[in-house]
């Protein structure tokens, strides 16, 4: 296995879909950004503050029931101290939804105030989902339009087109398809979205990945990670990371013939458990680093 795994992305609706966003922009009033709480910096596309400019934004950080409630909590300081409100939701559980539509007409009130002046009493407030693929914008979407209109599916790049859904009271979204940059220059990037399953695992060496995620571990020693697998915290530390791989799959009992460890099934097994919070809620990223 190589060290130096090189993650690209390169599906052609990317170009698209960016161009598709700015296009867009003209025809509404916010944006509202979806992040991964648990690695908000490595689920930002760093094109996205270019291309949103001046736009008044809302950040909305996804899937906090499966991140460190402190860490996300550190996180939503973070961004009020830079001037950008933040919420935690959990698109699924609908936890913090409630609040979206109420902090974006709080965006817009100077916005809102204008067109009242001007004798239009409940002026509509259009808004634009953006996000990298598989942060949760169609079930952010369906969860706060209460149809199941948007589809949805656990795995990147299902949402094709621009698709608008109306709320009550003239409030209307503007779903857009996750798009990505075209290369991470820095792996480590690569490397976290794909822990939480935002690029394909088809593309990658999904035992390298294992192994890196188990790098991290390794430093976080999350409480239930340890219990999960019966593992000892000082064993673990100074275990190497691919010992650790075998160690899991053979508790697991995923060995082949010769008593040999399944380390592609365990690799697979152990980012599965990780992406649905069976290892404990963990932040990979904090505002610090």
């Amino acid at each position: 296995m190589s060290a130096n795994q090189n993650i690209q992305w390169f599906p052609g609706h990317m170009t698209k879909t960016k161009r598709m966003i700015e296009a867009s922009l003209k025809l509404v009033d916010a944006v509202i950004e979806i992040k991964d709480a648990r690695i908000p910096v490595s689920s930002t596309n760093p094109d996205i503050d270019g291309i949103i400019g001046a736009k008044p934004r809302l950040i909305l950080l996804n899937k906090c029931d499966v991140a460190d409630k402190n860490s996300t909590n550190r996180w939503i300081d973070y961004y009020k101290q830079k001037g950008i409100k933040a919420l935690a939701i959990d698109c699924r559980s609908g936890k913090g939804l409630n609040l979206v539509v109420p902090e974006c007409r709080k965006l817009l009130k100077s916005y809102i105030e204008k067109k009242q002046a001007r004798g239009i009493k409940n002026p509509s407030i259009r808004v634009m989902i953006v996000g990298i693929p598989n942060v949760g914008k169609s079930s952010f979407i369906n969860k706060v339009v209460k149809q199941n209109r948007a589809k949805v599916e656990d795995r990147p790049g299902v949402t094709r087109g621009n698709q608008w859904f109306t709320l009550d009271r003239g409030f209307e979204l503007l779903d857009t398809p996750g798009v990505l940059w075209p290369k991470f220059e820095d792996q480590t990037v690569g490397e976290r979205l794909a822990f939480t399953g935002a690029v394909k695992d088809q593309i990658l060496d999904t035992e390298l990945l294992a192994v890196r995620l188990l790098d991290l571990l390794k430093e976080l020693k999350p409480p239930m990670f340890l219990e999960r697998f019966s593992l000892n915290a000082d064993t673990v530390a100074d275990m190497e990371s691919f010992e650790l791989l075998e160690l899991i799959g053979r508790k697991r009992g995923m060995l082949i013939s010769g008593g040999e460890v399944n380390t592609e099934r365990a690799s697979a097994m152990l980012l599965d458990e990780f992406r649905a919070a069976k290892l404990g809620k963990i932040t990979l990223e904090l505002p610090e680093e």
